[in-house]
């Protein structure tokens, strides 16, 4: 997905003005361009269009499967593109496309404007075609660094899942693989074709 990096506002005697997520919740998501979404990176505010058909479709299929094979079986909380506050002052928001809380972590912690202020214990991203390598590792640090115990970024392209840990090296899962999740949802088995189908 391509991004545009709006510069925040400056003024000649106070300097840069960096943006909050309180100034995000009440930007509009229709622009006269068309709709658009936000992220904020250490308060340098990010907007972006809202995903295409097939990432949505791609994005509710890892929802789904860990609603069905996590939240339905008492493990947590399945969520899609919430917005998670990794870090404050500047403010670091970032909206991943799927998110697992643990039944430990519930109820979630919220931000006065509603964003996740606890850390979920798994994030998914799915890779857009516009998604620059150097952007996708940078993510992946941010939300190692916030406390995220498991990242997967999705490729469709490649129909592969890697699986990111802290303090290890990345694991690929091919389309005939089976990705699993055992440090957060205890039996999840999914064969990764099935979430990255063709």
């Amino acid at each position: 997905m391509s991004t545009v990096v709006l510069p925040p506002p400056a003024s000649a005697s106070y300097g840069v003005r960096l943006f909050t997520a309180a100034d995000v919740a009440v930007m509009p998501s229709d622009l006269p361009s068309g709709p658009v979404r936000y992220e904020l990176h250490d308060g340098r505010l990010i907007a972006m269009p809202p995903p295409g058909g097939n990432h949505a479709w791609r994005q509710a299929r890892f929802v789904s499967y860990l609603f069905a094979c996590g939240e339905q079986l008492g493990h947590g909380r399945a969520l899609g593109d919430a917005g998670v506050l990794l870090r404050r002052n500047p403010d670091h928001l970032l909206g991943p496309d799927a998110a697992f809380l643990t039944t430990d972590q519930l109820p979630p912690q919220l931000s006065p404007e509603g964003y996740l202020l606890t850390i979920p214990a798994l994030v998914v991203e799915v890779r857009s075609k516009n998604d620059r390598q150097s952007e996708i590792d940078t993510k992946v640090s941010d939300y190692l660094a916030a406390g995220v115990s498991l990242v997967w970024i999705a490729d469709p392209d490649t129909r592969t899942v890697t699986a990111h840990q802290a303090g290890a090296a990345p694991v690929v899962f091919a389309a005939a693989d089976t990705l699993t999740a055992a440090a957060v949802i205890p039996g999840f088995a999914v064969l990764v074709g099935d979430l990255l189908p063709v």
